[in-house]
């Protein structure tokens, strides 16, 4: 079971970078907004709050 939870943590840290970098490219605000909105769970999940 501990291999899978840190398989599962490190695929959320890897979508986390990958819509943090994407959200620091972006130049338009409404996309801003749907990345933060999207990446705030990941967030929440990789700190181990619900």
């Amino acid at each position: 079971m501990p291999v899978v939870t840190l398989f599962y943590y490190a695929l959320v840290a890897f979508v986390s970078v990958i819509l943090a970098v994407n959200l620091l490219k972006s130049r338009k605000w409404e996309r801003d907004v749907l990345y933060v909105l999207v990446l705030l769970p990941f967030l929440l999940r990789l700190l181990r709050l619900k």
